[in-house]
């Protein structure tokens, strides 16, 4: 496991395989770093499948409101939802879609971002100053790796339970 220098932003999110650890980053996208955060320390992410996993690209996941695989699981609208909050509007950076880092889902809309988020399997820099960079993976990225693929999988893998470092 990494080194977590920064408990309070810090993820852990447990796999079938074992644990990603990530880093957020306040201090360039704090209110998408807060809302995950936040989500985290309710539960709403625990047992959330990841519902587009696009081999090369990255995987998604984080739609609290429709792909909980244990509490209103609905595979047709996977990936339409979010969580009871408001949207956050878009907090663009000069930091790359680097393989590992952590990309806000969202519509067409810049300010639609919610609950979802997608984790870059590669560089995928096409992304650049389009979707907000709010975290990265420090450690566990084969776990991600290990996903399954599919738009949506047929078995989708899920997050067992996503934490906050401070917490755990």
């Amino acid at each position: 496991m990494a080194d977590i220098t920064d408990p309070e932003n810090t993820i852990l999110m447990e796999l079938k395989n074992g644990t990603v650890t990530i880093q957020l980053l306040p201090e360039v996208a704090p209110q998408h770093a807060a809302r995950m955060k936040d989500l985290a320390r309710a539960g709403k992410y625990d047992n959330v499948a990841f519902h587009r996993v696009i081999d090369g690209f990255m995987a998604q996941t984080g739609d609290v409101q429709h792909a909980n695989m244990e509490d209103g699981w609905n595979p047709a609208r996977a990936g339409t939802g979010g969580s009871d909050l408001p949207d956050l509007p878009a907090e663009f950076s000069k930091l790359p879609h680097d393989r590992g880092t952590l990309g806000a889902a969202r519509s067409s809309s810049p300010n639609s971002a919610n609950s979802q988020f997608f984790i870059n399997f590669g560089d995928n820099h096409f992304l650049n100053g389009q979707y907000t960079v709010y975290g990265r993976v420090i450690s566990g990225m084969e776990h991600v790796d290990a996903i399954t693929r599919g738009e949506p999988p047929a078995s989708p893998d899920r997050m067992i339970s996503v934490k906050v470092a401070a917490d755990a």
